[in-house]
């Protein structure tokens, strides 16, 4: 399975039970699932069903799901109440003639409150089960839709992904083979170190200062660093080619990363693998601001 995003946008419109049916939604990235509706009034029973759609779809990510139902016109009509615009025609000709104000329109009349009266359509509770039905279909296709977004910018992430790790095993070979790593060039920085010593304090013990710097030499030594990071390497490779659902993993990965080169950089002692590590840590951040994006 591929990788997927958690930043995503779909929106579908279909016409189905009489009505025009339209869903919006779109998703950022969370910790966990979690979906906020915007239903429009009748339509707070679908929320259950609609929250286990999600479920269905997807495992991680903030959503905003809203939902527009337009009905088709009916067969009610527009009624004008007689009474109450004679009255209030009258009301407006007593105006005009006593304080000379324009004369009313029937535009004008007619927007007063109670003179149209435009009865509302009561849906009956078959028709709307039809329409809560078509409302979850629909709902249903939004989903599939978001998730082929949300794949394809998946794709575009693990190709980011994939050369920051090939970046990662390049410094991590780097360090490798670095020189100062070398058994000669330790030799030497011991030997002109025990010198200094020995120069300032001559009384010192020459064979336990060897002894002393040899031992701080092999706590130095980055070797188990650098083969855990291979480790490493090669787990985030693996489940970037799981794909799907597999965010989580490799965030707790990056934190296994940066353990690493936080260690190299304390125990290293040449500034060439300083310099090392602090690129390491630079492009593992780099890598973690990316997968969180990743469900």
């Amino acid at each position: 399975m591929s990788l997927q995003s958690m930043t995503g946008f779909a929106r579908h419109l279909r016409n189905s039970a009489g009505a025009q049916i339209s869903w919006e939604i779109k998703s950022v990235n969370g910790k966990g699932l979690d979906v906020r509706f915007r239903l429009p009034a009748g339509f707070e029973a679908v929320e259950q069903k609609a929250r286990a759609l999600f479920s269905e779809h997807f495992k991680r990510g903030n959503f905003q799901a809203a939902l527009s139902v337009e009905l088709s016109a009916g067969s009610a009509k527009a009624t004008i109440n007689q009474p109450l615009l004679k009255e209030l025609a009258a009301i407006a000709a007593h105006l005009r003639e006593e304080y000379g104000l324009a004369a009313s329109t029937p535009e004008g009349l007619m927007a007063l409150r109670g003179v149209l009266e435009i009865p509302q359509e009561v849906t009956a509770p078959e028709h709307q089960v039809e329409l809560e039905r078509a409302v979850l279909g629909v709902l249903d296709e939004t989903l599939i839709q978001l998730g082929h977004n949300r794949q394809a910018e998946g794709k575009a992430l693990g190709e980011i992904l994939t050369v920051q790790i090939a970046t990662i095993e390049m410094l991590v070979e780097q360090a490798k083979l670095d020189p100062n790593r070398s058994i000669d060039a330790v030799r030497a920085r011991l030997a002109a170190q025990v010198a200094l010593l020995l120069d300032a304090a001559p009384a010192l013990d020459e064979a336990r200062l060897h002894m002393e710097a040899a031992f701080l030499a092999t706590k130095a030594d980055i070797q188990e660093e650098l083969d855990r990071l291979e480790m490493h390497i090669a787990s985030a490779r693996n489940l970037i080619r799981e794909g799907n659902g597999v965010g989580r993993k490799l965030d707790f990965l990056t934190q296994e990363f940066n353990r690493e080169a936080n260690t190299l950089c304390s125990k290293a002692n040449a500034a060439s693998i300083t310099t090392i590590g602090l690129d390491l840590k630079a492009v593992v951040d780099q890598l973690r601001e990316q997968i969180q994006n990743l469900e």
